[in-house]
């Protein structure tokens, strides 16, 4: 693959989720989306994180 042709998620597609499957309210894909925009927005940490995606949910969602 190469990485100038490569979309967003196909960057993130080998990853394995080490949770336990009960415990997966959100893809693994997504969080890690959220994350990036939310420190690329100037987040610092879990919680900013988190209050990123929840004032954003709107936007996110049409995605």
């Amino acid at each position: 693959m190469n990485i100038l042709n490569a979309s967003f998620l196909e960057h993130f597609a080998n990853l394995k989720d080490p949770r336990i499957e009960r415990s997966k309210e959100h893809l693994l894909k997504d969080i890690i989306a959220i994350a990036i925009l939310a420190i690329i927005s100037g987040a610092d940490g879990w919680v900013a994180i988190e209050a990123y995606g929840n004032a954003k949910y709107e936007w996110l969602k049409s995605f």
